[in-house]
């Protein structure tokens, strides 16, 4: 790498852009923050702007404008608010843009900084999985270059043979398994918000958490590896692997399979992503193999986590199905979590709303927005008939 390269992290105070920032700040003299954002932070927010030397601060709630000018005063850092800055930000026009906003309010920073071509290192989910179409043919259209973010897809972005897809079989997407891996389905029914955010080997927050421990993490990972390689749907599987070690595993038609490993630390694909294409050191842990002693695999089972079938499903359907698979689990994990639906009705109420709002297929951003919006509308309506 040549020069400093400008970077714009949008979510900047969240785990994603704390841990892009630790790396920035172990290497100054290669990056130059243009801006940094975050929804209601302001005391974070100012701090890291501060700290890196950024341009502009964004705040996402409008009403915390002056908490934010106050905070930044002296400083020379301009400060803004509101979604609409938000936008703009995402269009500062840095060479590097870690898109981390988390939820569909990541959906409309991403669209224009994909439009502005550059390098965004998406790390927003719900993007992919609910804009997965539009996304990819923007980025097509700009030359911008997307680099997934997310453990399981930098790692097939690493072992992908990009230059000559056709040589690929078939991409495989390892899953720890959650905290419920091996429970039986009777004591599943029982399982609290508690025991399911306690995630074996990753620190994540309740919500991830949660999608791991019913497996429709990897469901919405499924449809994101549709949008960003090359192959078809049904040459893409899942895999349990309880250690996290191997994160995903791409095989060609010769029989050769082609893995990436690593300690489960995401600071090892954020720095494969903000160093591309070149490599960059990390304080993360090394991988030891002698000390770790054996690797496991195993299939998912689909009948204790059904919400892996609901995925493929709405993939299948395509349109709108993505979007509204992603809105209705938002709601129904939202629920378990407030102790409203059990953990096994999340997946019940996901396949319900799935078969009940049947819109067209999104053309835009704000169609998009839209279905989520209806879909979390019927979701909560649903939500009301099953107790927990």
């Amino acid at each position: 790498m040549t020069g400093r390269r400008t970077v714009t992290i949008l979510g900047a105070t969240g785990s994603v852009g704390r841990s892009t920032l630790d790396l920035i700040a172990r290497n100054r003299e290669r990056y130059e923050i243009v801006a940094l954002t975050a929804h209601k932070d302001v005391a974070g927010l100012a701090a890291l702007a501060k700290r890196f030397g950024a341009k502009q601060a964004v705040i996402g709630d409008a009403a915390l404008l002056a908490g934010l000018k106050e905070a930044l005063a002296g400083t020379g850092i301009e400060a803004a608010a509101g979604e609409g800055a938000i936008v703009e930000a995402a269009a500062s026009g840095a060479e590097w843009t870690m898109a981390a906003i988390v939820g569909t309010a990541g959906l409309k920073p991403v669209m224009r900084t994909l439009e502005g071509g550059g390098t965004v290192a998406l790390a927003n989910k719900e993007a992919l999985v609910s804009a997965g179409a539009l996304l990819t043919r923007a980025a097509a259209a700009s030359g911008a270059t997307l680099l997934p973010v997310d453990s399981e897809h930098n790692a097939v972005f690493q072992c992908f043979d990009r230059a000559r897809p056709e040589g690929v079989r078939r991409i495989i997407l390892t899953a720890s398994g959650g905290p419920f891996r091996t429970w039986p389905l009777e004591r599943m029914r029982a399982a609290t918000a508690a025991e399911a955010v306690a995630h074996p080997n990753w620190s994540m927050g309740a919500k991830i958490s949660v999608d791991s421990a019913t497996l429709m993490n990897k469901g919405l990972e499924l449809i994101e590896a549709f949008h960003l390689f090359p192959v078809g749907a049904d040459a893409i599987e899942i895999v349990v692997h309880p250690q996290s070690v191997i994160h995903s595993l791409v095989e060609y038609v010769d029989g050769s399979v082609l893995g990436q490993l690593g300690a489960p630390d995401m600071r090892v694909p954020i720095a494969h992503t903000l160093a591309w294409p070149e490599r960059m050191a990390t304080p993360c842990e090394r991988l030891d193999l002698v000390s770790l002693g054996r690797l496991d695999f195993e299939a998912p089972d689909p009948v204790r986590f059904p919400a892996l079938g609901l995925a493929r499903l709405a993939l299948a359907q395509s349109g709108a199905k993505p979007a509204i698979l992603n809105a209705a689990n938002e709601i129904a994990v939202a629920s378990f979590l407030e102790s409203r639906i059990a953990f096994l009705d999340i997946a019940s109420l996901v396949s319900e709303v799935l078969a009940r709002y049947d819109p067209p297929a999104p053309l835009s951003i704000d169609d998009v927005l839209e279905i989520d919006r209806e879909a979390r509308h019927v979701a909560a309506a649903l939500t009301g008939k099953i107790h927990a």
